[in-house]
């Protein structure tokens, strides 16, 4: 193949975006270090306005990033509301609201300290990143290419994922062409009276459109399954089931540090294999027949493997630990390593090649408001 046909206008293989935003929501997992944590939304958004296209998916990134803004506040607001701490630097002197001798333990208000809140800061921030970095992957990739390369014995959880994933990206466009049909009507959609006018007609619209593209691949034959035997189908559900055990076991092996530790990595690659195993043979006895299957070139390879490298990097520098967990007395410093994980991550999402984008169309939406 001629390698300039790799970088001609395309859309991306669904897993690599996948890949490379779980990338970043695992440096955003492994650090309460406010800079690095801004440098991942940064990069989010900056890969987002030049790499997504103008599918009705590819406006959502902006809900979930105000998403994210609702979580840092309701962190910090709950840290006010429910104890602000009583070591540190006072900066909010409430009054205390007495409780019953049941609620022993749960403070109502109270003195608010500056550590307190830094720390609310920096823990609702590292969750709000990890939501902007899961916006970001269901603004660039496509939901639907994305069930279609999802593993065949998982043909009964892709059906309900495609209402999951879908819905939120639809929003977005809902709401556009609900807006844009009462302005057609004359109707006034900034007064909070008109809330309920532009709501149920925006969730309503965004659900059907999920819940007909879920009957379409069930109409199309999607996850049908040939004869299978009883003694086969038993098998499998045995594998599945005791690799899932192992994945637990292994899990809990992993973070109780106390446990034998042929029961932590062992015990996961173990159960992986398990499981593996069974959903291979699961697998085999779906039939589906593919049209024009995904690709998986350079561009994919370069931006999942920035988000692999970016969440190693990532996991070794956490062991800084002022680095990665400044403490709430001093001012986070940012290193040569967190510029370096954003740099990775960065390059590699604009390694993708530009989506392919539709001539705009006049056309009046048909969404009517209810």
């Amino acid at each position: 193949m001629n390698p300039r046909l790799i970088w001609l206008p395309r859309d991306l293989h669904p897993v690599a975006w996948w890949g490379w935003a779980i990338g970043l929501a695992v440096v955003a997992s492994c650090t309460t270090n406010i800079w690095m944590l801004l440098l991942v939304i940064g990069v989010c958004a900056l890969v987002v306005a030049a790499r997504r296209g103008d599918h009705p998916w590819s406006g959502s990134f902006r809900i979930y990033v105000a998403l994210a803004a609702v979580i840092v506040v309701t962190r910090v607001v709950f840290r006010i509301l429910f104890g602000g701490g009583s070591i540190g630097l006072v900066v909010l002197d409430l009054p205390e609201v007495p409780m019953p001798g049941w609620a022993l333990g749960v403070h109502l208000l109270g003195p608010v300290t500056r550590e307190s809140l830094l720390f609310a800061l920096y823990d609702g921030l590292r969750l709000g990143t990890i939501v902007i970095c899961v916006g970001a992957a269901n603004s660039l990739a496509n939901p639907k290419r994305l069930l279609r390369s999802m593993p065949a014995a998982l043909y009964e959880v892709g059906t309900a994922l495609v209402v999951a994933i879908s819905i939120l990206p639809q929003l977005a466009d809902s709401l556009r062409r609900v807006r844009a049909a009462q302005r057609l009507r004359g109707g006034d959609t900034r007064r909070v009276g008109g809330l309920r006018r532009l709501v149920v007609p925006v969730l309503e619209d965004a659900l059907e459109r999920s819940l007909a593209l879920a009957a379409g691949m069930d109409a199309r034959g999607y996850g049908r399954a040939s004869g299978l035997t009883p003694g086969r189908r038993r098998a499998t559900g045995a594998l599945m089931l005791a690799g899932l055990c192992g994945l637990c076991v292994g899990t809990y092996a992993v973070l109780d540090r106390t446990a034998p530790r042929v029961l932590a990595l062992p015990m996961l690659a173990v159960g992986a294999a398990v499981a593996l195993t069974g959903l291979v043979g699961a697998g085999s006895r779906v039939t589906r027949s593919r049209y024009r299957p995904d690709t998986w070139r350079l561009p994919e390879w370069l931006v999942l493997g920035s988000g692999v490298v970016a969440a190693s990097i990532a996991a070794v520098a956490r062991r800084d630990l002022l680095a990665a967990y400044p403490t709430l007395d001093a001012w986070p410093t940012l290193t040569l390593t967190h510029l370096l994980v954003a740099g990775l991550a960065l390059a590699g999402g604009l390694a993708a090649p530009v989506p392919v984008r539709t001539e705009p169309s006049v056309a009046l939406p048909v969404v009517a408001a209810r």
